[in-house]
């Protein structure tokens, strides 16, 4: 089941380089060029501050804001009109200064106070930048983030049981390394952790059989098929088909187990925040670790547009929007042109940056071109 997703309008205030930016648009894809520094990939920065997290650069509510002539935070906004499957929505974050005079983040849907969870159901997306083209070869926790953006797309509440999972866990920590075992004490953050850890797990095992049976579906073509793998001792045990109960009670267990290696150690060596995602180059039978770059790059954009399928197909979730920053890195023309075609096929708005307006040549009309110099926009 397909279902359509775009932005119709994008409005910035004092975000990053740009003191002020209103994009009115339509659905075809939206593609931003220009020289380094223009401000192109911060537009598609801001787009990923509407979604749960701190954005495709990881970056904390300061370090987006505009320089300000004052030595203190300054507030910020992002602001996009979404249209799913015909209905408009009004989506918008930022920062805005405290009392105490730090900054705190604001998220609304339709001008009330909204979560992080509604504003993803709001705008599913994903995303792609230079940095992850060796995702493959990196370090774990990169592709455990990037799995876990892609389960965040699917399944809205994942965010909140790893915020949970990560606070019960760090408190947890702080009484082993006063040594302060206190087994009530110890034993209800253990449980948190087993409940939260249980369901990060089943929803990243759901995620990747739904991602896997889409890159399966998908026609041969330019972009090679992975066969992916989660390794981690809870997905494990939900791979081989055992209850969620039982998970929970074994990894509370466990927890219970290995306190003092744990308090030695300085930190939790078990659970889904030590999982990683392995990928092998399915017609080659090769790890991706192992491929080219290209290669690398190239299966990175396969999983990606599987996941935009596996979403459209998911009647619980729908389209998504797809952002690729440079997106001609380590493809060539051939790739290129397949990969457009692929968006727009999409039902999900694509945005994407280059540093020169030839890159796009391929869409011909079927995408809407912007030139960015100095944080200003103007239609090419």
């Amino acid at each position: 089941m397909s279902h359509s997703l775009y932005a119709s309008r994008l409005t910035l205030t004092d975000f990053r380089n740009h003191a002020a930016l209103d994009l009115a648009l339509d659905a075809r894809p939206v593609c931003l060029f220009g020289p380094n520094g223009a401000g192109k990939t911060n537009i598609l920065e801001a787009l990923t501050m509407l979604a749960p997290g701190r954005g495709l650069r990881s970056a904390s509510l300061v370090d987006v804001a505009r320089a300000g002539d004052e030595m203190r935070p300054q507030p910020w906004a992002v602001s996009a009109r979404v249209v799913q499957d015909g209905e408009e929505t009004v989506i918008g974050a930022g920062a805005e200064r405290t009392p105490e005079g730090g900054v705190k983040r604001v998220s609304r849907r339709d001008g009330q106070p909204a979560t992080a969870t509604e504003l993803a159901a709001a705008a599913r997306m994903t995303w792609l930048t230079p940095a992850m083209d060796r995702l493959w070869s990196g370090p774990a926790g990169d592709r455990r983030r990037f799995f876990d953006r892609l389960t965040l797309a699917r399944a809205s509440e994942h965010g909140s049981a790893a915020a949970q999972y990560e606070r019960a866990m760090r408190e947890r920590q702080r009484l082993l390394s006063e040594r302060v075992y206190d087994d009530t004490w110890l034993g209800g953050l253990e449980r948190e952790m087993s409940a939260h850890g249980a369901a990060i797990a089943a929803a990243r095992v759901e995620t990747m059989q739904r991602l896997q049976d889409a890159i399966d579906a998908r026609p041969e073509g330019a972009f090679p098929k992975a066969m992916l793998a989660l390794e981690g001792l809870l997905e494990a045990r939900f791979e081989n088909g055992a209850k969620s109960a039982d998970v929970e009670e074994d990894f509370a267990e466990l927890l219970r187990d290995v306190r003092g290696r744990d308090a030695g150690a300085g930190r939790a060596l078990d659970g889904p925040h030590r999982s990683d995602l392995k990928a092998r180059h399915a017609a080659k039978g090769m790890d991706a670790d192992q491929c080219s770059t290209g290669e690398q790059k190239a299966l990175l954009v396969g999983v990606t547009l599987a996941q935009a399928r596996a979403l459209a197909d998911d009647a619980g979730a729908g389209a998504s929007l797809i952002l690729i920053d440079e997106a001609a890195a380590h493809l060539d023309a051939v790739r290129r042109a397949a990969l457009f075609d692929e968006l727009l096929a999409n039902p999900g708005q694509a945005w994407l940056t280059g540093t020169d307006q030839s890159l796009f040549e391929a869409f011909g009309s079927r995408a809407q071109l912007f030139e960015v110099r100095d944080g200003a926009v103007a239609a090419a």
